[in-house]
């Protein structure tokens, strides 16, 4: 949030791709809705609210922008998409502490 990264998100990769005028609007927008998140799920305040608002980010972000670029979990690999998956699975592990199948039966 302090080096530009946001602004050189939303104008360099937002904007060209078709967002212009609003890529660096959307890019602050997305970031905000990052750090209320975090203190949401902090505060144990909306909980539901910012994990599938943040899994629906991720999801976005992964199509856009991480998919072309792959998996990397070591080496020089650059903007992969396997730390949004963790993120994912974390958000849904909070969203169902119990797991989704519970109430379901098992023969």
């Amino acid at each position: 949030m302090l080096n530009n990264g946001i602004n050189n998100f939303g104008n360099l990769y937002l904007n060209p791709l078709g967002f212009a005028p609003f890529g660096v609007l959307i890019a602050w927008i997305i970031k905000l809705s990052h750090v209320a998140a975090a203190v949401s799920l902090l505060i144990e305040k909306y909980m539901k609210w910012a994990c599938i608002g943040t899994i629906l980010i991720l999801i976005q972000g992964i199509i856009m922008v991480h998919f072309s670029e792959g998996w990397f979990v070591v080496g020089g690999g650059r903007n992969g998409m396997e730390f949004n998956f963790l993120l994912i699975f974390v958000l849904l592990t909070i969203l169902f502490p119990n797991g989704i199948t519970k109430g379901i039966t098992k023969d």
